[in-house]
C-alpha cells in the first residue's frame, strides 16, 4: 500500500499548485481566490525513487464568507489523521502570519513527519524571506516555487527519505495494481442532483462534502472505491450550470473539467433529480453526453420524494414514462431510481453497471450482422423512398474500435451503393434492428455508410 502525503497549510499559499507539480498534471483548480479547493483530493505523485500518495486538502483556518468552512476543516483533519508525512505550506511573499502560527503550534505536537514547504521562492529576494519561518522550529524546511517547479526535486527526496521508500516494495505493488484498471465512473450533473452523496453511499462514509448550496464540488475528484469486490473509479464533478450562469473563472474551470470527466470516463452516471424533474440543463448534458458517444446510465436520484404516497409500481411506471420522454435521445441508457441521500436501490445501480459492461463485451458476427441488416432491408424497402432499387448494402461489419476504455462503443461501417438514399431516420431504423439481436444497455452505437453516389454526385 503506497504512503499518504497530506499537504497543509491556511489558503491561498500554492498549496494545490504544489498538489499539481508533483502528481505531475492539472487536477486541483488553482485560482487566487481563497477557499477554491474544498474536497480532499488524491493522487500519485512517480517522481523519486518510489511513488506515494498525495492529498491537497481546503485551507485550515480559512477566515472566509464560505458557509461550508467548518466541513472544509473536518476534512482537512481526516486528512492529517491519515497522512503518514505532512506538508506544511506556507507564503514567503506574505511572510508569517497569525494563522500559520497556529498552524505551526498544532503541527508540532504531531509525531509524524512535518516537511515546511516555503513556496513562491521563485527569486534571491524572496528566499531570503523563508529565514523568517525558521522560528517554527521544523527540522526538515526546504524552499520552493511551486508555480515555477524550483525545489520540487529535492522535495521528493526528502519525503522519500522521511518515509523510507522502497523502489521494489511500494512503486512494483502500486505497478502491479494498475495491471488491473477499475472502471471509470464519471458522476455527472446539474448543481445539488445528489452527486457527492451518491458518492458517499458507495463509499460508506462522509468522502465528498456535501451541502445544501450548489456548487459545493468544485474539482473534478477521483476517488477509488470497491463494490462487491470489484474495483472502480469515481469521478465526482462539480454541477454542470449554464455557462451565463457562471460568475467566476472557478466556476467555469469547474464546469470545463466536468465536461472533461465525461470524456476521459469509461461510463457516465447523469444524476437527475427526479423529484424536481428534468430541466433543460439536464437534457443539455444529456447531450453533452450522447455528442461524446459515452456508455451513460440515468440515475433518478431523490427517488424518495418522487410521488412518495404512491404504490411502488405505478411510482416507477409513472417515473420511465416521464423521464423517457425528457431523454428520449438517450434511449440506449437504462433508467435506475435510487435515494443517494438513504443508501436505497444503490446495489441496482451497480447491477446495471455490470449489465452494460458485460453487454458491451459481446460482438456480433460479420454473418450475423449481414443477413440480419440484409433482411431488414427486404422486409421494409418502403422506408427507403421511390428509389429503392437505386440502394443495395453491398457489406456491413463491426470495426474494431481503440482500446482506450474498458467500455468498447461499437462501429458497425455499412458499406452500399447509392449510399445517399440512406436516410438518417431509416439508419436509426437499422440500428434498432441490431439492438434488438444485441441489447447492449447503455451503449451507443456508431453507424457510417460509406459507398459511391449516383453519377451525378460523384
Amino acid at each position: 500500500m503506497l504512503k499518504t502525503v497530506a499537504i497543509v497549510g491556511r489558503p491561498n499559499v500554492g498549496k494545490s499548485a504544489l498538489f499539481n507539480r508533483l502528481a505531475g498534471k492539472n487536477i486541483s483548480i488553482v485560482h487566487d481566490m481563497a477557499g477554491v479547493t474544498r474536497d480532499r483530493i488524491t493522487a500519485q505523485c512517480r517522481k523519486g525513487p518510489a511513488w506515494f500518495e498525495i492529498m491537497d486538502t481546503g485551507g485550515i483556518g480559512a477566515n472566509t464568507d464560505d458557509v461550508l468552512t467548518d466541513q472544509v476543516q473536518t476534512e482537512a483533519s481526516i486528512a492529517l489523521d491519515v497522512a503518514d508525512l505532512l506538508l506544511f505550506v506556507v507564503d514567503v511573499v506574505d511572510g508569517v502570519t497569525p494563522i500559520d502560527q497556529a498552524l505551526a503550534r498544532e503541527l508540532r505536537k504531531t509525531s509524524k513527519p512535518v516537511i515546511l514547504v516555503c513556496n513562491k521562492a521563485d527569486s534571491p529576494k524572496r528566499k531570503l524571506n523563508a529565514g523568517e519561518f525558521a522560528r517554527f522550529g521544523f527540522t526538515d524546511m526546504i524552499e520552493a516555487s511551486a508555480a515555477h517547479g524550483k525545489g520540487i526535486d529535492e522535495l521528493v527526496a526528502m519525503i522519500s527519505e522521511r518515509l523510507d521508500l522502497k523502489p521494489t516494495t511500494e512503486t512494483e505493488d502500486a505497478k502491479a495494481g494498475q495491471n488491473v484498471k477499475p472502471l471509470k465512473l464519471a458522476i455527472v450533473g446539474r448543481p445539488n442532483a445528489g452527486k457527492s452523496s451518491l458518492v458517499n453511499a458507495i463509499l460508506g462514509q462522509e468522502r465528498a462534502i456535501v451541502s445544501p448550496v450548489a456548487g459545493t464540488t468544485r474539482d473534478a475528484l477521483d476517488i477509488q472505491a470497491r463494490w462487491n469486490g470489484k474495483a472502480y473509479q469515481l469521478i465526482d464533478t462539480a454541477g454542470i450550470r449554464r455557462r451565463a450562469n457562471l460568475d467566476t473563472y472557478v466556476e467555469i474551470s469547474s464546469v470545463d473539467r466536468s465536461i472533461q470527466s465525461i470524456k476521459r470516463a469509461d461510463l457516465v452516471l447523469l444524476v437527475v433529480d427526479c423529484a424536481d424533474g428534468a430541466k433543460m440543463q439536464d437534457r443539455k448534458i444529456a447531450q453533452i453526453i450522447l455528442e461524446e458517444r459515452k456508455p451513460c446510465i440515468l440515475v433518478m436520484n431523490k427517488w424518495d420524494l418522487f410521488h412518495p404516497d404512491g404504490k411502488q409500481k405505478d411510482r416507477i411506471e409513472h417515473l420511465e414514462e416521464i423521464m423517457r420522454r425528457e431523454f428520449f435521445f438517450l434511449h440506449y441508457a437504462p433508467l435506475v431510481a435510487i435515494s443517494a441521500k438513504n443508501k436505497e436501490h444503490v446495489g441496482k445501480l451497480f447491477v446495471q453497471i455490470e449489465k452494460v459492461r458485460s453487454g458491451s463485451q459481446n460482438r456480433i458476427s460479420t454473418g450475423s450482422l449481414n443477413r440480419l441488416l440484409h433482411t431488414a432491408i427486404e422486409n421494409t424497402p418502403g422506408a427507403l423512398g421511390r428509389s429503392t432499387h437505386s440502394f443495395k448494402l453491398l457489406y456491413a461489419t463491426q470495426v474494431n474500435e481503440a482500446a482506450e476504455f474498458a467500455i468498447p462503443v461499437p462501429h458497425f461501417v455499412l458499406f452500399a451503393n447509392r449510399a445517399s438514399k440512406l436516410t438518417e431516420s431509416y439508419t436509426r431504423y437499422l440500428e434498432k434492428v441490431i439492438r434488438d439481436e444485441w441489447p447492449a444497455p447503455g451503449v451507443p452505437f456508431r453507424m457510417s455508410v460509406r459507398g459511391k453516389g449516383p453519377k451525378k454526385e460523384r
